[in-house]
């Protein structure tokens, strides 16, 4: 069922994503200043632990190291989170901590060439980022799991539970945040998406200076620190390029192919676990028109909740209402 949550306003479909992709590779916007492939084997090359936190990595079939976070009883119903491009895990310790604190055993891991994981240069595609997502879900012999995704992670997610988890039964529910399937290039199938050479845009941008222009993503639309009104939170700001400076160049530059041209229709069509999509409508990274509002339509089992002015990275700027609203889901 959906909820009955806001409308976004009424503007056009492609003018709402133009317009969001173009504010986020247009110069000018609020500065802030910034705060090998190991050798193949199956399972753990490295793991150490402080009480109830646990940090390891495993090496997967294709000689790839994924680091991951593990916290909390390992007999607790598991959280499975999957970052944004180009984050980390990092970007779900407001979540983690609040799980944690609710009894929940919670994971993240550094998705490949991302965070802490290897810098290898080869597969920076959905097909390798969920079978990676699987090998760690498979070492630490997860069930009954909440996979939550957020951005590029939704698709991640989605990818996951469609093709690895779900037919395993190791899922209980799916929660997209922010996410980008269906697809977001525009294509025969999809002619309300974005022309290709918007995403040309941003690998033109990456190359060309990456740390400038992590600064400028995320001082301006990533939290909608652009709009009127709107207080930059320098530490967030901060965060995020830390984060983002620690991954692989070219794992960012081969991920934006990844995030915008894969077509997940199938897989949303495939899911039949209950699925949660959440969405704030001042999204300018992945405006929910041409996202939320059709997954919510496609998966079987979908309730769609709608956050008025929410922006993309409102997990942390409005943590205190995604939160227990992610609690209730899980809980239901």
């Amino acid at each position: 069922m959906k909820d009955d949550f806001p409308s976004p306003s009424g503007a056009s479909r492609r003018d709402v994503l133009l317009g969001a992709v173009a504010t986020t590779v247009a110069a000018g916007l609020p500065k802030a200043a910034p705060a090998q492939a190991a050798q193949k084997q199956d399972f753990p090359s490295y793991s150490s632990s402080k009480g109830s936190k646990t940090v390891s990595t495993i090496t997967t079939k294709d000689g790839t190291e994924i680091y991951y976070k593990d916290w909390g009883p390992k007999d607790a119903q598991p959280i499975v989170f999957h970052h944004g491009w180009p984050l980390s895990g990092d970007d779900w310790d407001t979540q983690m901590l609040y799980f944690l604190d609710k009894g929940y055993r919670v994971i993240a891991h550094d998705r490949r060439g991302h965070g802490r994981s290897a810098q290898v240069s080869h597969g920076h595609d959905m097909d390798h980022y969920a079978s990676d997502a699987g090998a760690v879900v498979e070492h630490l012999d997860l069930r009954n799991t909440v996979h939550v995704g957020h951005s590029t992670g939704g698709g991640e997610a989605t990818h996951y539970v469609a093709r690895h988890g779900q037919p395993q039964g190791r899922v209980a529910k799916l929660v997209l945040i922010g996410a980008v399937p269906p697809i977001m290039v525009k294509t025969p199938a999809n002619p309300e998406g974005l022309p290709v050479e918007v995403f040309d845009g941003l690998r033109n941008s990456l190359a060309g200076n990456r740390a400038q222009f992590y600064l400028d993503f995320a001082s301006g639309p990533f939290y909608g620190f652009n709009r009127p009104g709107a207080k930059p939170i320098s530490g967030v700001i901060e965060n995020w390029w830390r984060q983002a400076m620690i991954g692989s160049a070219k794992a960012q530059y081969d991920g934006i192919k990844a995030f915008s041209e894969t077509d997940f229709t199938d897989d949303l069509k495939a899911i039949t676990v209950p699925t949660l999509v959440m969405h704030g409508d001042d999204d300018q990274i992945v405006p929910i028109a041409d996202s939320a509002l059709l997954s919510a339509k496609i998966l079987k089992s979908a309730t769609l909740k709608v956050y008025e002015k929410f922006p993309h990275g409102m997990c942390t700027t409005n943590a205190d209402t995604v939160n227990p609203d992610l609690l209730a889901f899980i809980k239901s």
